[in-house]
């Protein structure tokens, strides 16, 4: 039988409103395994232990009393782990760092907000790369996350504590930010669907800022409808966030079953190339194959300044980086700059190379100009291709410290996943494998604002294999 810290939110609000369980036994749970497995796994910086069951007992009575309460508060009783980069008013927020130790806010990220008011229990703080400055979790100033699936492997970063506390079984769900791959990666590397909405369509009022230009905020699940519904309450527009647009939300839980017959997907023979693992390729090709089974049309299609992704990416983002972490001085709050650990010191240092005088034309505005040029790629594509499949990352997950000491091989664990930052365009990671016990994911890519048909794509994915429903044996 299936423990309910291990129920998609679908199939707990079913059990929630059948009064099969209650939240709190469902809160307890979640408790129970974090106490058991958090010091091995180091998924969670705070945990909310009182303030949750306070909660579990509140969205109880409220069940109890009102009939309508999930239909009004879609998430009502279920606990999630919050990303230790989102603003928690009352609850202390790190961004990973010692910088930030002490800091408590004084107000909520807009999500979060949003997330409480649909009735959501945040039950902790999840570990990140500090400041999200990292690929596998292991730049953390409070210790590396590490995988569920084999606790001596990475879980891929910056989001490493919110992908394993859900593959953990330590919630139901959790929220991450996507910079250059930061939810895509640790989604494939931990088996979860992960969610890079587009850029603009969730709200960035109240995340701690990496790269203001390419900060993507959004979540990973346990499905596919999960992940929609979770859209459903965090996106639109906020007049906190100017890059939020007044565009219309969607049900985006509404297409998902609708299948795939007819849809053309792309397959960009750039992300196909020289350092793509064997047996992630093999992994990937059979995920095509699948769709090709579905009914869709598989259409080969060129990305050619995939290739300039990477480079581009390097200088805008630690640009970006050395102007939000400016603000980090230790006179407001924080602590002093001395705390700043090796990864954040060199991207303030590239960063503010990229931006001096005499070397802006020659890196940065360069690198934006690159930039546009992988969106236009992506625009041309899509006149021909609905969606694109491709890979997440070259490789299967790797090992604590492998590449701990080579910050360009770290770097290059980041390739398959920028272009899609630097478009702008949303992003949906799905389970797709396993090699040698270690999970692997595949991602559609649509074109901006295209979330309802990604998880139209990623629905009928799900549903024609069994991947996602395979659980870690801790």
């Amino acid at each position: 039988m299936i423990e309910l810290n291990q129920l998609t939110i679908k199939e707990t609000r079913e059990g929630l409103a059948r009064k099969k369980f209650s939240s709190l036994e469902l809160t307890k749970d979640c408790l129970a395994q974090i106490k058991k497995h958090n010091k091995k796994i180091n998924a969670f910086i705070t945990v909310c232990e009182k303030e949750a069951l306070e909660e579990a007992k509140a969205a109880d009575k409220t069940i109890s009393s009102q009939s309508s309460a999930l239909s009004h508060q879609p998430l009502l009783g279920i606990p999630i782990g919050v990303k230790d980069l989102y603003l928690t008013k009352g609850i202390k927020t790190t961004a990973g760092s010692k910088v930030l130790d002490d800091y408590l806010p004084q107000y909520s990220a807009t999500v979060v907000e949003r997330l409480e008011r649909a009735g959501a229990i945040i039950i902790g703080k999840t570990n990140l790369d500090a400041w999200a400055h990292g690929s596998s979790g292991e730049n953390s100033d409070y210790g590396a996350t590490r995988n569920p699936w084999n606790l001596d492997y990475v879980p891929g970063g910056s989001s490493s504590g919110s992908a394993a506390a859900l593959a953990a079984s330590m919630c139901l769900a959790a929220t991450g930010t996507d910079t250059g791959g930061s939810i895509r990666l640790p989604a494939s590397f931990c088996n979860l669907v992960g969610l890079k909405p587009t850029y603009g369509r969730v709200s960035r009022y109240g995340v701690v800022a990496m790269a203001s230009s390419i900060d993507s905020i959004g979540h990973f699940s346990r499905s596919v409808f999960d992940a929609a519904l979770i859209l459903n309450l965090t996106a639109g527009y906020d007049p906190h966030d100017a890059t939020t647009p007044k565009k219309e939300v969607p049900d985006y839980t509404k297409e998902i079953g609708e299948g795939v017959k007819g849809l053309k997907i792309g397959i960009p023979s750039e992300f196909f190339g020289e350092g793509l693992d064997d047996k992630v390729k093999e992994i990937v090709e059979g995920a095509i194959k699948k769709m090709e089974e579905l009914g869709a049309r598989i259409i080969k299609i060129s990305l050619p300044h995939t290739q300039y992704a990477l480079a581009a990416y390097y200088i805008i983002q630690p640009s970006e980086v050395s102007s939000n972490l400016a603000r980090y001085d230790g006179i407001r709050y924080g602590f002093p700059r001395e705390k700043f650990a090796d990864e954040a010191k060199r991207r303030i240092m590239l960063g503010t190379f990229a931006l001096s005088t005499g070397y802006y034309e020659a890196y940065y505005l360069k690198a934006m100009k690159v930039r546009t040029l992988i969106k236009k790629d992506f625009d041309k594509a899509f006149s021909k291709v609905g969606v694109i499949l491709a890979p997440v990352s070259p490789t299967p997950p790797f090992k604590l410290g492998e590449k701990v000491e080579d910050p360009l091989k770290m770097y290059l664990s980041d390739v398959l996943a920028v272009p899609a930052n630097l478009a702008g365009i949303p992003g949906l990671t799905m389970p797709a494998g396993f090699i040698n016990g270690l999970p692997i994911g595949i991602q559609f890519l649509g074109p901006q604002f295209s979330e309802e048909l990604l998880f139209q794509v990623g629905g009928a994915y799900e549903q024609a294999t069994d991947w996602q429903q395979r659980r870690p044996k801790l």
